[in-house]
């Protein structure tokens, strides 16, 4: 004699429910938004506004949307990061080609002056 089950199944196999895969599909293929915000007031005072937003999507779908943060990021984008070294390498470059520049600048009457004190250079040019 079959006795009949005393709870129900919770998760019937032939219901056609979706599963865990195919809702994260449709939540990536479609992309889902929550949004929030926490404020902490005292005594009518804002002391705390925390603003929460959650974009859960795939990166094709994000792109389409506008969203390509990532890219320009330096810790997420070895691109950003390789583009971000060569503009500091530029001003680094700049910055010392300019200190150069003043350093003859400041350095030329003394040093010229320098050199006909030791002999090793005349006036006229001659040594």
């Amino acid at each position: 004699m079959a006795t009949p089950a005393r709870f129900p199944d919770a998760y019937p196999s032939d219901s056609g429910g979706a599963n865990l895969a195919d809702i994260l599909e449709r939540v990536l293929d479609k992309g889902i938004v929550i949004a929030g915000d926490i404020r902490i007031n005292l005594l009518d005072i804002e002391l705390l506004t925390i603003k929460l937003r959650l974009i859960v999507a795939s990166i094709d779908k994000a792109k389409e949307m506008g969203i390509d943060w990532w890219e320009d990021d330096p810790a997420l984008s070895t691109g950003a990061r390789r583009r971000e070294l060569a503009r500091e390498n530029e001003e680094l470059k700049a910055r010392l080609a300019a200190m150069e520049a003043s350093r003859s600048v400041d350095d030329g009457p003394r040093a010229q002056a320098e050199e006909v004190e030791s002999g090793e250079r005349t006036p006229g040019g001659d040594r």
